[in-house]
Formats: C-alpha cells, structure tokens, sequence
C-alpha cells in the first residue's frame, strides 16, 4: 500500500504481520485494522431485496443493502444511511442482528479486510417503486426467493455466507 513513509517519505517501510506499516527511519506506524461493514437481509414477504452492483468490485453481481460504516457512526446509524443513499428509502431501526463474516473487499489494487455484520430486516410488501436507486451505486434490484439466489452470482464471500446461514435456519 506505501512505497515511502507518509511521515517522512522514506523508502524504508515495512509491512508486516498482514496489517502493521512501519518506518525504520522516523518509527512511523500504521496499523491496517479491519474496516467495519453491514449488510441486510431484507424480507418482503417470500422473497427478499437483492442490489445489483452498478460499480466495481464484482459490477452487475448481486449484494445486499449496507456498506462501509463511516468513522463517527454506530452500525444501525450506517446501514440506514447506506440504505438512503443506495436505495432512497429510511427503514427505520427496527433491525434485527442475525451474523458476522470476515470479507476481503478488493479496492484499486488493495485488499480491505472487513468485519461484516449483517441484520434481518422485515419489510412486507416492499416493492421496486418504493426505492429511488442511485444509478453510480446500483444498477437494479431484484426481489427473490431465497432458495432461488445462486450463490455465484453474489458479490461477496461475506454475503455468500451468510444467505447460506439464512436458508440453514429454515428461511423461505
């Protein structure tokens, strides 16, 4: 990720241990720590709201509602901001937690090493003309059975693990 210290542009920076930066000329250190994400399974009745990725990584797969939880904010305070900027639509809080994976995001060339947590939400009777999608985030939303998502054509391990969590409980 650095080629020089950004403390004193030394080439001498070390990476170690899959996470610290250190710089043997000004003893800079940087620690890579796992960015926090949340995602959430939406059910709207038999089926539940899948996005389709409009940008990379993995454009056109399918992925839950969420994202990154910016730095200042609590989880259910991101993933409702996330759900107003991608979808336009405010679900409340009624978010019910369900399970957390490791996930690996891969961004312009670096590999962000997330903690995934992912809720349940229910949402009977929401439909497509609800959600205003931001055309540069997602590219559609579909609304399917969850025994009928193929699990190749999600974007992420994380989201991969846990729909497959979701149908091991006995969901749909």
């Amino acid at each position: 990720m650095f080629r020089y210290c950004p403390s004193c542009a030394s080439p001498g920076i070390s990476f170690e241990r899959q996470r610290v930066f250190r710089c043997s000329g000004c003893g800079f250190v940087y620690y890579h720590n796992t960015a926090a994400a949340a995602g959430c399974i939406v059910e709207t009745g038999d089926t539940v709201a899948l996005l389709v990725r409009a940008k990379e990584p993995s454009l056109g797969k399918l992925d839950l509602p969420g994202g990154f939880i910016d730095p200042g904010e609590g989880v259910v305070e991101g993933l409702r901001r996330e759900f107003r900027e991608e979808i336009g639509w405010d679900p409340g809080s009624a978010f019910s937690f369900f399970a957390s994976f490791p996930n690996i995001y891969p961004y312009k060339g670096i590999e962000y090493n997330t903690c995934d947590l992912f809720f349940i939400l229910s949402a009977p009777g929401l439909q497509r003309e609800d959600l205003r999608l931001d055309p540069g985030e997602i590219a559609d939303v579909r609304f399917l059975r969850p025994a009928e998502i193929d699990p190749a054509e999600l974007a992420f391990d994380s989201t991969r693990r846990v729909i497959r969590a979701y149908l091991e409980r006995g969901q749909r």
